[in-house]
């Protein structure tokens, strides 16, 4: 595997709780003949952030630099908390000038949806939420799964996500797919961060967030109007739950089952994507469809910069 491809790392919040993972993303992303520059984002230390706002902030800013050749991949370092902090301080402008139109990809989850969401609302810019250096590239064994998806949709102008999980209803939809954490995205609800997506197919996963939680920040998404606005909901991976004895039998489906009869869009479960080891790699802000049948789902993406 020799791909080539210059690797900008960004660290907009946590720092690596172990060197180890940086060590090996590093050694992996090498060892695909990738040349990987501004590795000092993932030594920074500032709190329980990688780098002081600013410092953070500029790992985006000085992509902006004419006199620097492009990178290939912006790639984030791992997720936590901090994204939201610098999101003022990004030069949106100058973002859009530099990157829309181009190849270059955007990559990350999970704390990294407020970056996605941001450069989408303001710069019009096409991401991917996908692997980061520590959670993925930095595993003591890196999911075969999650590679391979990860260059096929940077490297082809389509991709297809399949699934068997059985489904509770027929969909058959086409609209801009957007997304990422739901924590994230409620918090963004009311700001100029927060894309205004009309008939978009709108993709969540969460970590460690017991269902009544997730029926919360559902509920918030709804009550906002953001749901209105969609044609199809999708969940993708919602683990470490745990459940109580008084829940009674309230459970993940138990809330699956309550958000249907409630937001008045079809939800499709079963997208391998969030906190877990095989994560698909899914252009954030591209037209898509979404076929789903009893027997699973296929959700088909087009038309985003590929490498």
């Amino acid at each position: 595997m020799n791909k080539n491809f210059k690797v900008s790392l960004v660290a907009p919040s946590n720092y690596p709780l172990e060197t180890s993972t940086v060590r090996r993303g590093l050694e992996r992303l090498r060892a695909y003949g990738c040349v990987v520059e501004h590795a000092e984002a993932a030594q920074r230390r500032f709190q329980r952030f990688a780098g002081t706002d600013e410092e953070r902030a500029a790992d985006l800013n000085r992509l902006i630099d004419p006199t620097q050749v492009r990178p290939d991949i912006v790639l984030a370092v791992r997720g936590g908390y901090g994204a939201t902090r610098i999101l003022p301080k990004l030069d949106y402008a100058g973002l859009r000038r530099r990157f829309v139109g181009t190849s270059t990809a955007f990559v990350g989850h999970s704390d990294f949806t407020a970056i996605q969401m941001a450069l989408l609302a303001r710069s019009g810019l096409i991401t991917f939420g996908g692997p980061t250096l520590c959670s993925h590239f930095g595993a003591e064994t890196m999911s075969e799964f999650t590679l391979h998806h990860f260059w096929q949709t940077l490297e082809s102008a389509q991709i297809q996500v399949t699934s068997n999980v059985r489904q509770a209803q027929s969909v058959a939809v086409s609209g801009t797919l957007w997304g990422g954490n739901l924590a994230v995205l409620v918090s963004l609800i009311g700001t100029p961060y927060l894309p205004q997506i009309e008939g978009g197919i709108l993709f969540i996963e969460d970590v460690n967030e017991h269902p009544f939680r997730l029926e919360r920040m559902v509920y918030q998404l709804h009550f906002a109007g953001v749901l209105a606005r969609q044609r199809a909901l999708v969940l993708g991976d919602f683990s470490g739950i745990r459940l109580a004895p008084h829940d009674n039998g309230y459970d993940f489906m138990a809330m699956v089952e309550q958000m249907q009869a409630v937001i008045g869009i079809p939800i499709v479960t079963g997208l391998p994507f969030g906190h877990c080891a095989d994560v698909v790699t899914l252009p954030v802000g591209a037209p898509a469809q979404l076929v789903a049948q009893a027997q699973g789902f296929t959700l088909t993406v087009s038309d985003y910069p590929h490498l």
